[in-house]
């Protein structure tokens, strides 16, 4: 009787733990949330932002797939517009990045705030972490705008415990060689330049989510 017990106990301790490996492994979902910089303006999905930045995380042994909730021409009122819908449940992560169509319209900056602190509210209330991808206004916006405005991210993810990376077009903006020809959106190249910079990020955001 005690051999029975003694097998049965072992069993159960040996499904525990295929069960618990299993859902260690389970492939991290991540949605990429945005404007036409997450959504590859003008290039295919596949050169876009959230696939380069999927492939390069699969290439360091990331079990990750990055989906691309990107609308080209959103604002961060847009975004918060449609956060809810856009993040499915059971979404692991959110890299938040919207505000260049704010600073493009000279949107008051206290809306910029508002609206990304509402949707990262949202986000944190359905238990989601995120990474908030910063922007900067360009120089051509005054100096009095482009400080107030540049402050938004770190405040935000200093106030709400968020990774941030810094610039979302670090490295880019005024390459020509990596941009479209409007002199805002990257190409292809362009993407590939954003997404080397961003990887280290990403990788201890990934980190994070399988750490809880």
């Amino acid at each position: 009787m005690g051999i029975k017990n003694t097998l049965a106990s072992i069993a159960v301790a040996a499904t525990i733990l295929v069960a618990s490996t299993a859902a260690r492994a389970e492939t991290l979902s991540i949605v990429g949330f945005g404007d036409s910089l997450m959504a590859g303006y003008q290039l295919p999905s596949s050169a876009g932002f959230p696939a380069q930045l999927t492939q390069a995380l699969q290439a360091r042994g990331h079990d990750v797939v990055i989906t691309d909730s990107g609308v080209s021409g959103d604002t961060t009122a847009d975004g918060l517009a449609r956060v809810d819908w856009s993040i499915p449940d059971g979404t692991d992560g959110v890299i938040l990045e919207l505000g260049a169509n704010d600073v493009l319209r000279g949107l008051p900056v206290s809306e910029t705030r508002s609206n990304l602190e509402a949707i990262i509210a949202r986000l944190q209330d359905r238990g989601i972490p995120v990474l908030l991808a910063g922007m900067l206004a360009p120089p051509n916006m005054g100096g009095d705008y482009a400080a107030t405005f540049n402050a938004i991210y770190p405040d935000l993810a200093k106030r709400h415990d968020l990774m941030l990376y810094p610039f979302f077009l670090d490295g880019v903006t005024g390459n020509p060689g990596l941009e479209l020809s409007d002199g805002m959106h990257p190409n292809s190249d362009g993407i590939k330049v954003m997404v080397e910079n961003f990887l280290p990020v990403a990788e201890q955001f990934v980190g994070s989510l399988q750490a809880e």
